[in-house]
């Protein structure tokens, strides 16, 4: 590892971590552990998520540093329009069963990292591993590195793929160190294992206490995944018990160590979310309402060449797709127009050609021509913009615009454009749309409203995200011993901004 030896950096990742109830956790005196790195750290409270807001696509962002246009994870759900089927990433378990177990569970194991996530694009993993650093990671769905595991299914996995007859018998790729529960294992550790939604912290917890008494690390992300299921099950404004609970696992590492000081003293920390989570009142069966007009595919359909539409629900967001199909095709047009009416549906987004014309895209990747527009529309105004000189977001971006900006709640500001209502919504539009796994129409929902997954389920009645607004999308970063001396030392942070931070840590970046 080049340079001076540096602490210890440890990425610690409480998904759908929201900063009020941080707060509160901590004021109550249930999170202790994350009130000390709190005192003595620098706090942002709006770190911008991607777009789709939900697990993949922002992972995949957190750790290579680039949106879904660079590194081609769109959705917890997506069509693959070379093999035309559906990708499902644990939607629910319902999902799961719909498009086929084995399926699911192949995307997962291997696909995600090795097929899915681009190969142009180096993660954060592989840069550490190539400098030298000693890399590490408990369960995180984005973690292609450098080293060769094997997979070891066990528990309800392995019943599950010997239900299914098959094996899995390929490598994967990943830091030094990984653990991923029932599938991978770098080494022996006393940690019980568990593939059960709520009950995953400690198992990552009990993995990284373990690398601590060996010094097994330089780099480790501590994924704490379980504040995710409970927000959905019981709504964020109940998450200071899963809080308390991440805190309470957080601080073995702190034990170990014999205290926040010591602890500190060797270690560096980032903590932060991968998005929000906002209250979820009713389902929209989008499939559904579109299949009264087209043909929609359907999971495992055994004729996916005769479908008109394709629909990938994601959580508050959905991607939908015309495809060629071998009969009639649906009329853009026409689906754009019923897209815009559907209760439920806040914003359509879209690209248009450079005569303003809707893009048909029957093959994966953006058209060679250049020039597109991205265009939102909501409650029948539109605005477009695309690259170019113009205004300027607040990370920096230019931007041609044309149109209402109150489609997104934004207005220009001595030439910077800001919207409190929908964060960095051009790049992030953007970078959603330009994905060569997008649909030709990603959805954000409405306050309330959560797409029904191809399982028929959605978390009506507790929490959900991937929605563009501000509610789903904005979450705390915390940095402890590194990064910054100041929020301030950015107009607008997203998670773009974490793997520059790490690398710049560890000598590798220019931050």
């Amino acid at each position: 590892m080049p340079g001076e030896r540096r602490k210890k950096l440890i990425l610690t990742y409480v998904d759908s971590l929201r900063t009020d109830m941080l707060r509160a956790a901590i004021e109550a005196g249930r999170a202790p552990n994350f009130g000390a790195l709190v005192e003595r750290g620098v706090l942002v409270e709006e770190c911008v998520s991607s777009f789709p807001s939900v697990t993949p696509v922002a992972c995949a962002e957190m750790v290579t540093g680039v949106g879904a246009d660079g590194h081609w994870i769109s959705g917890m759900n997506w069509y693959h329009r070379l093999e035309r089927r559906y990708v499902e990433y644990g939607s629910s378990l319902e999902a799961t069963r719909a498009v086929g177990v084995f399926r699911a569970l192949y995307d997962l194991v291997y696909n995600m990292n090795l097929a899915h996530l681009s190969p142009e694009i180096e993660t954060l993993w592989e840069q550490l591993d190539d400098s030298g650093a000693r890399t590490a990671c408990t369960p995180f769905l984005i973690y292609r590195g450098r080293h060769r595991h094997e997979v070891s299914l066990d528990g309800l996995l392995r019943r599950a793929v010997d239900a299914t007859r098959l094996k899995f018998r390929h490598h994967t790729w990943g830091p030094a160190e990984l653990f991923y529960g029932d599938l991978y294992a770098s080494r022996e550790v006393p940690c019980k294992s568990t593939s059960i939604p709520g009950v995953r912290d400690p198992y990552a917890a009990c993995c990284a206490v373990e690398l601590m008494k060996e010094d097994g690390f330089d780099f480790l992300l501590l994924s704490l995944p379980d504040n995710d299921n409970y927000s959905h099950r019981h709504g964020p404004e109940a998450s200071v018990e899963s809080i308390a609970r991440a805190d309470e696992c957080f601080g073995t590492l702190v034990e170990e160590a014999g205290g926040i000081e010591p602890f500190l003293d060797g270690h560096a920390v980032i903590l932060l979310a991968d998005h929000a989570q906002t209250a979820v009142e009713r389902g929209l069966p989008l499939a559904e309402i579109l299949g009264a007009e087209w043909s929609v595919l359907q999971p495992s359909d055994d004729r996916p060449e005769l479908a008109q539409l394709a629909v990938s629900p994601t959580g508050r967001a959905a991607h939908v797709y015309l495809l060629p199909g071998e009969g009639e095709r649906a009329d853009p047009a026409a689906v754009g127009e019923r897209l815009a009416e559907i209760e439920g549906v806040d914003l359509v987004c879209r690209l248009l050609d450079t005569e303003g014309a809707p893009l048909y895209r029957p093959e994966p990747g953006m058209p060679a021509a250049g020039g597109e527009w991205a265009t939102v529309e909501r409650a029948g105004e539109r605005v477009r913009f695309r690259p170019g000189e113009g205004v300027a977001d607040l990370r920096g971006g230019s931007w041609e615009v044309e149109g209402e900006l109150g489609v997104l709640a934004a207005r220009v500001e001595d030439g910077w454009l800001r919207s409190d209502a929908y964060p960095d919504p051009l790049q992030r539009v953007w970078s959603a749309l330009t994905a060569p796994h997008s649909g030709d129409w990603v959805l954000s929902l409405a306050a309330g409203y959560e797409a029904v997954d191809w399982g028929g389920t959605s978390h009506a009645g507790g929490g959900s995200h991937g929605a563009l607004a501000a509610g789903d999308s904005l979450g705390p970063l915390l940095f402890v011993g590194c990064g910054p001396q100041s929020a301030a030392a950015r107009e607008q942070w997203s998670l773009r901004d974490v793997t520059p931070a790490i690398l710049t840590h560890f000598g590798l970046g220019a931050g």
